[in-house]
């Protein structure tokens, strides 16, 4: 099996794959102060459950692929297979790895791996032209061109931090579960500020990709928008421009980018 994990900012995400089919997946928390023995440890209970892997650490594991948006935690996570999964294949993502989709930024070296990572998936799974809302810690837009070249994107706050920056520079305002509220027009506090979150990014979602699908192609009907990360599910049914949502679109991305490159080492 493949172990695929996906490191952000707030939260890492792993996904086992049985050939092509995703049959397990775990969501934690990314703490770039965690060791290499740490994480091995953290693995091992979390992979221990599954009843098609062994009870020791790397039973069953055939090959790994990483990404990470956090240079520390991608530190310890290469010494992890280096240490306890040493006779299984793990390919990391980073500059001279192949994937297969051109990177056409003026510094293609800073975009971001999960970036990448999506352009990759969505051109598999969708082709171009395409535009992936990863809705994370930042709510980030990536276009892909109809040749399936990664063009660029957007970056706006995520959803969580806007609700942590109400919370801090509101004096009468707290931070709050985010949810649907009854109506978009509060009726307390909590309520409206719900409201301004869900509707209110599901309003920046549809601008922002309306403007870049005029730019990407000359039917912006033509452009498939894929939306993924753990906080897509509460714009979803408020968006009138996502074609598609595919939670897992980074581990397909990672499992894609392990077959270009695991023959090659």
């Amino acid at each position: 099996m493949l172990l695929t994990i996906d490191v952000g900012n707030t939260h890492t995400v792993l996904g086992l794959f049985d050939g092509e089919d995703i049959v397990e997946h775990w969501r934690i928390s990314t703490d770039a102060r965690r060791t290499a023995d740490e994480l091995a440890v953290l693995l091992q209970g979390l992979m221990g459950m599954h009843p098609l892997l062994g009870d020791e650490l790397g039973d069953g594991i055939d090959g790994i692929a990483i990404c990470a948006t956090v240079p520390s935690v991608l530190h310890e996570l290469r010494e992890v297979t280096r240490r306890y999964y040493g006779d299984v294949p793990a390919v990391l993502v980073e500059p001279g790895v192949k994937t297969g989709v051109p990177i056409l930024t003026d510094n293609p070296k800073e975009v971001g791996a999960d970036r990448i990572i999506n352009a990759v998936a969505a051109v598999d799974l969708y082709g171009g032209p395409a535009i992936v809302v990863d809705f994370g810690t930042a709510t980030t837009f990536d276009a892909v061109s109809a040749r399936g070249e990664y063009i660029g994107g957007v970056i706006a706050p995520g959803i969580e931090i806007s609700v942590e920056a109400l919370g801090v520079r509101g004096a009468q305002l707290r931070k709050i579960e985010v949810a649907r509220p009854r109506s978009v027009i509060g009726k307390n506090t909590v309520e409206a500020m719900q409201s301004g979150i869900i509707y209110g990014f599901a309003g920046q979602v549809d601008g922002v990709v309306n403007r870049m699908a005029r730019e990407l192609a000359d039917d912006p009907e033509e452009v498939t928008v894929i939306a993924t990360g753990g906080l897509a599910p509460m714009v979803l049914g408020e968006s009138s421009v996502i074609d598609e949502h595919e939670p897992w679109l980074t581990l397909i991305g990672l499992r894609l980018v392990y077959e270009r490159n695991v023959s090659r080492m």
